[in-house]
C-alpha cells in the first residue's frame, strides 16, 4: 500500500482562472469540491498532481505556485501517473476513485510558453468522489488498489458521416449500449463520429490510455466504401493483435449471408483495452455480439490480471 501527504488544496471559483490554495475544502460525494468551478456530475470531479513532479519541474526553472497547473490536490510521496484507473485514494473520511490519467492540452498555457512543456497533461490524474468529507493541507493520503471485482467498463463508438451531422438516427450504438449494460458493463462513453480515421484513432487512444476502459466496441465503417476506415484506424493504434474475435464473427455470419466475407472488421488490444469492430446494421450488430459475448469476459479478466491461464479451461 502506497501513501503520501497532501501539500496543498486548491480551488477556483470560476472556470478559466488559476486555482489558489485554501487551508481545507469539503469534498462532496458524486460532485467534487464545494465552491470549485469544475465540480459536477462527471468523471473529472477532482484533479491531482504529484508534488514531487512539480518540485522536479520547478528545479528546471518553472517557479510555479500551488494550483498553477489546475490541480485540486498536490500530494507528496505518490506517483499518480504510475497508478491504474480505478485506484482508490483515501484521506480521512474522503474516498476518491481515479477515473482518468492525463488529458489533452487544447491551448498552450503560460507555463508551456515559458518552459516548452506542461506536466499536467501527462502527470495529472482525475478522480470522482465516492465518500464526502474534508481534506486539509498536511493530511495523510492512502492508496488502495482497484477493487478486483469491479464491473468491466466499456465505450461505444458509432462511425457515420450522416449520423455525426445529425441527419440519421444512430440505432446500432444504443443497441450495443443496452446489451453491454444488461451484461453488467459500466458504459462510460458513447460517441458518434464521422468516418474519419484520424478522429477514430484519437478517440481510441484516449479511451484506452487515459480512461483505460476494458472494452471498446465500434459500429460501422468496416465495408468496401472509400470512407470505411474503421479497420485501418483500429489496426494503427493496436499494441497487440487479437484476430480471433473478428474471425469468429465472420465465420458465424457466413451462415446468414455470404456477403459476410466482405467484412473487413478487426479485433485488437491496446494496453489493457480490447477493441472490437462491429458491422453497422442493428441486425448484424445483434448477431455479432451473440457470437462473442459469452466468451469475451474471460479475455477481459486476463487483460485485467484476474486470470492468468487461458488454456486451463480448454477441453483436451
Amino acid at each position: 500500500m502506497n501513501s503520501g501527504t497532501v501539500r496543498a488544496v486548491c480551488i477556483s471559483e470560476k472556470k478559466g482562472i488559476q486555482k489558489h490554495s485554501v487551508p481545507q475544502a469539503f469534498f462532496m460525494e458524486e460532485w467534487g469540491i464545494e465552491n470549485d468551478a469544475h465540480a459536477g456530475k462527471w468523471h473529472r470531479q477532482v484533479s491531482l498532481l504529484s508534488f514531487d513532479r512539480v518540485q522536479d519541474f520547478n528545479a528546471r526553472g518553472a517557479q510555479v505556485q500551488d494550483g498553477a497547473f489546475g490541480e485540486n490536490l498536490l500530494v507528496a510521496g505518490i506517483d499518480f501517473r504510475s497508478l491504474p484507473v480505478g485506484t482508490l485514494l483515501r484521506c480521512g473520511d474522503v474516498e476518491l476513485r481515479m477515473t482518468q490519467i492525463g488529458k489533452e492540452c487544447h491551448t498552450h498555457c503560460a507555463i508551456y510558453q515559458k518552459m516548452g512543456e506542461c506536466i499536467m497533461p501527462v502527470q495529472g490524474v482525475f478522480a470522482e468522489v465516492l465518500h464526502s468529507g474534508i481534506i486539509r493541507s498536511g493530511d495523510h493520503m492512502k492508496v488502495m488498489p482497484p477493487d478486483p471485482e469491479r464491473p468491466f467498463t466499456a465505450a461505444v463508438i458509432t462511425l457515420s458521416d450522416s449520423g455525426a451531422k445529425g441527419e440519421r438516427a444512430d440505432q446500432s450504438g444504443p443497441l450495443i449500449t443496452a446489451r453491454l449494460e444488461a451484461e453488467g458493463f459500466e458504459v462510460l462513453e458513447t460517441l458518434v463520429l464521422p468516418d474519419s480515421a484520424e478522429l477514430l484513432k484519437k478517440e481510441l487512444c484516449r479511451l484506452a490510455d487515459q480512461r483505460q476502459v476494458s472494452l471498446v466496441l465500434t459500429t460501422g465503417g468496416t465495408g468496401f466504401s472509400p470512407r470505411d476506415n474503421t479497420p485501418e484506424a483500429t489496426l494503427a493504434v493496436m499494441t497487440r493483435n487479437a484476430p480471433g474475435i473478428a474471425e469468429a464473427i465472420r465465420a458465424a455470419s457466413m451462415a446468414q449471408t455470404k456477403r459476410a466475407m466482405l467484412s473487413r472488421a478487426v479485433s485488437v488490444i491496446r494496453g489493457g483495452t480490447l477493441i472490437v469492430n462491429l458491422p453497422g446494421s442493428p441486425k448484424a450488430v445483434r448477431e455479432s455480439m451473440d457470437v462473442f459475448f459469452d466468451t469475451v469476459g474471460h479475455g477481459l479478466k486476463v487483460l485485467r490480471g484476474a486470470v492468468t491461464n487461458c488454456a486451463a479451461n480448454f477441453e483436451k
